[in-house]
């Protein structure tokens, strides 16, 4: 049923944007047979208006694959940068966070791990909407970052790294079968930074999947129960994109092929000094203002990564 409501959305939207092409078209041949200048400036406000609109629905018309429309779960990990590192993490879970409100979508954080000193050294967050997952996939690999470091007391230059996982949201359990004599809990007391947080009772959950060694944890609910289950649905997802990268595998041996490290390689930078831009190594996207990048503003480089995977097809 939430499929067929997408549908008939989808369908909608395209027979409204028609009509209003069809209606400025006729407004646009009016205005020239009437020889009448007075509409000019409201026939090129409605112009841009339906060439920006155009180029949305160019990018749902890309939006097409298995689980393109669904929700996504995205987790974030400090990687080589030590302090800096697990600050930059921060830095990247704000900027999704943000990004998620701008378009319309909902950011839950799911799970966190807190740095010793500052920032994180991983979150999981849940981002609901309609094709969240088609979006949120551009952003997988690994960003890095270089910067004026605020914990080196020389303010030396710092480079560092945080890997960004995207993972289609496992709608139901049907999609993915999970044996219970294939799991293992731990339970253990959540805490939050600093300690200062530490629970009574052991509420956090800790579930692994015997198979796969998949790990997956949550401690940001209030009970035993509730991490439980928002753990099964991180391991869904999870053994989901097993099974989706051992498709991408079969199909590209076929093909005869080579499977890049795609899944986990460096695809972004972000450079604070000795100057600043961004750019995308895979598409050679670009934005010389960083603060723009890591306020939310992620539109450019998520269209570009998406045209130009269909262009590579």
């Amino acid at each position: 049923m939430q499929r067929l409501s997408r549908l008939r959305a989808a369908v909608d939207g395209w027979r409204g944007f028609e009509s209003r092409v069809r209606s400025t078209i006729e407004l646009l041949s009016m205005a020239i047979e009437a020889d009448d200048a007075s509409l000019a400036e409201e026939l090129t406000e409605e112009s841009a208006a339906i060439f920006a609109e155009a180029e949305q629905r160019e990018l749902l018309l890309v939006l097409s694959g298995e689980y393109d429309e669904r929700s996504a779960i995205l987790a974030i990990h400090a990687r080589e940068g030590g302090t800096d590192a697990q600050d930059w993490t921060e830095m990247l879970l704000r900027m999704y966070t943000r990004w998620a409100a701008q378009s319309g979508f909902k950011a839950q954080v799911l799970d966190l791990s807190a740095g010793e000193e500052a920032g994180v050294k991983s979150a999981t967050l849940e981002i609901s909407g309609d094709y969240a997952y088609g979006y949120a996939k551009a952003e997988r690999g690994v960003h890095r970052l270089v910067r004026l470091s605020p914990f080196d007391g020389a303010h030396a230059r710092h480079t560092s790294f945080a890997l960004v996982e995207v993972l289609p949201e496992a709608e139901d359990s049907v999609a993915v079968q999970i044996n219970p004599d294939d799991i293992e809990m731990d339970v253990f007391k959540a805490s939050g930074a600093g300690g200062q947080h530490v629970q009574k009772n052991s509420t956090a959950v800790r579930i692994r999947h015997i198979p796969s060694g998949i790990v997956v944890s949550c401690q940001n609910e209030r009970s035993q129960l509730q991490n439980r289950e928002v753990a099964m649905k991180i391991l869904r997802a999870r053994l989901m994109e097993v099974e989706m990268r051992k498709r991408a595998e079969e199909r590209a041996a076929l093909k005869g092929e080579h499977v890049s490290a795609g899944w986990g390689s460096q695809i972004r930078s972000y450079v604070l000094h000795p100057y600043k831009m961004v750019k995308d190594h895979r598409t050679g996207f670009e934005s010389t203002n960083p603060d723009l990048v890591l306020d939310g503003e992620l539109e450019g480089f998520m269209r570009a990564y998406l045209l130009s995977s269909v262009e590579g097809e």
